[in-house]
């Protein structure tokens, strides 16, 4: 049976405002304030079976050390092998998980965590506050892919077995989703900092990662712990994730039933048979293409420092057409970074930077550059696609780009080292604004050049400390004006996503939670 799910505009929007808003007004943010807060199922099977399912997944964990998690669907490895503090659910709403109910100060400056009793890692040793408060130490202490998204917190405490206190010198709206994410893994304290954590880590969630079974970037084979707390929301005995860079590949393993999930190119649709042999499943926005005109101070390369010449850049795309040759349709053009879901997303901005190669051009020479440069950017599996467009569109304006090979594997490392000055980027789009705003301009591998101005702290100040729900959403707004106004990227398209199954699984989202977990499906009746 073939069903197709569309992410609607407004679905999961003011829930996640909401959360935010209740940061700021200092509200209790608990879904329950009570020990007896019942395990979240998300509506997945009401009890574990002996079920297998296997996942094609573009890309391997760089490290499955929680202070170097990346997002994407890695995120199915560590999101099985760490539980989190807090999770999303499918409509993309905060809900208890680790920690069973959480509270503000009021000044909203504390943060405080009450964790469920009972929790144990795979070693039989008890997940408590003194594990969770290490976590978030070493995060907050360790450069990496978390420490950018704690930059408010001065202190970490466990005030007792089950309760934690994150201290901060300002209210963080992020906080909240981030610790149902990436940042909020619980490692185990006493071999966080062993070699083992990179690739066979102490795990605190629903799932073992068999290593005799399991070839590092290659294939992860996870068997479900009987012992989790929550195990009822798990149905699946054994979850292998198969690393299936070129697509083709994968589409030829779901058609012959070697996996059960993969994403699959509108093009190829057809070429799996009968509808009736799969389910299929359509989200609007899934991912944004970029380019990231990172260094624009002009550091290493002079000519992104002058805002004109990254307003020529967004000029340069015809990106309409591009989500036809490129995408097959499936995908939306955009000139803004953020979620059209999200706060920071303004429709009114579409248009901002129309596909005007004269006008580009003219900017370029505003700027002192009427020949155009010379521009070097990784090559990686996951923009070969994009490349012979992109570097007609920017020589047509008298940029001449040079791709770089780069093991996938190394790309966001090669970023952070600030190898390169401006670079092509697929990352996961998400509808929580505070998030987006934190990690598309702060994190290390977004803005590796720490560049920031006057204007924009001005504006996310606004965004951090304004009590009205309504008012912080015009702050955050303006954050995305500033964004784009400014051209601190060039944003190409939304990417949507059509996921196929087999017909023994179902999937349970509707695109409004993008971290990919083994939550999202279940055993089809």
């Amino acid at each position: 049976m073939s069903s197709t799910i569309h992410a609607h505009s407004d679905r999961g929007r003011r829930g996640v405002a909401a959360v935010a808003a209740a940061t700021l007004a200092l509200a209790l943010a608990a879904c329950s304030g009570s020990s007896a807060a019942p395990a979240p199922t998300d509506g997945a099977a009401s009890a574990p079976s002996d079920a297998t399912i296997s996942i094609a997944i573009t890309s391997a964990p760089r490290s499955l050390d929680p202070a170097q998690l990346d997002g994407g669907n890695q995120a199915y490895v560590w999101a099985s092998i760490y539980d989190t503090l807090l999770y999303l659910d499918n409509a993309g709403e905060i809900q208890p998980n680790a920690a069973e109910s959480w509270e503000y100060s009021e000044d909203g400056r504390t943060l405080t965590l009450s964790l469920r009793e009972g929790m144990t890692f795979s070693s039989g040793d008890p997940v408590d506050a003194e594990a969770v408060a290490a976590t978030l130490e070493r995060n907050r202490t360790t450069p990496g892919q978390q420490q950018s998204k704690l930059t408010t917190v001065e202190a970490v405490e466990a005030v007792d077995a089950h309760t934690v206190e994150i201290r901060m010198t300002e209210p963080d709206p992020a906080l909240l989703s981030n610790l149902a994410m990436d940042l909020g893994v619980i490692a185990d304290p006493a071999t966080i900092d062993s070699d083992r954590t990179a690739t066979d880590p102490i795990g605190s969630g629903p799932y073992l990662l068999d290593t005799e079974r399991s070839v590092s970037g290659s294939s992860y084979v996870l068997e479900r712990r009987e012992d989790y707390w929550n195990v009822d929301a798990y149905p699946f005995q054994t979850v292998t994730m198969r690393v299936l860079q070129d697509q083709t590949a994968a589409v030829n393993a779901l058609r012959s039933g070697e996996v059960d999930v993969s994403t699959v190119p509108a093009n190829q649709l057809e070429s799996l048979g009968s509808p009736d042999a799969f389910n299929t499943f359509q989200t609007d926005v899934q991912s944004v293409v970029y380019l990231n005109l990172a260094d624009r101070d002009g550091t290493s390369l002079e000519p992104l420092g002058d805002v004109r010449v990254r307003q020529a850049i967004n000029h340069a795309f015809d990106r309409e057409e591009m989500v036809t040759q490129l995408l097959s349709g499936v995908g939306m053009a955009t000139e803004q970074m953020f979620n059209p879901r999200g706060e920071a997303y303004l429709p009114e901005l579409e248009g901002t930077y129309d596909y005007d190669p004269e006008r580009a051009r003219e900017l370029l020479a505003e700027a002192g550059y009427p020949d155009g440069f010379d521009v070097s950017m990784p090559s990686t599996v996951f923009t070969t696609a994009f490349e012979p467009t992109i570097s007609q569109f920017l020589g047509d304006i008298g940029i001449d780009v040079t791709w770089a090979p780069t093991p996938a594997q190394n790309a966001t490392a090669s970023v952070i080292a600030r190898e390169f000055p401006m670079y092509m980027f697929i990352v996961s789009s998400e509808p929580i604004a505070p998030r987006e705003i934190q990690r598309q301009l702060h994190s290390n591998s977004q803005n590796p050049f720490e560049w920031t101005s006057p204007e924009l702290e001005e504006l996310e100040h606004a965004v951090s400390t304004t009590l009205d729900p309504d008012e912080q959403d015009a702050a955050m707004a303006e954050v995305g004006r500033y964004t784009t106004e400014q051209a601190l990227f060039a944003p190409l398209m939304y990417t949507g996503s059509t996921l196929v199954t087999s017909t023994d699984v179902r999937y349970l989202g509707d695109g409004s939670n993008v971290l990919p977990t083994i939550r999202v499906f279940e055993v089809a009746d």
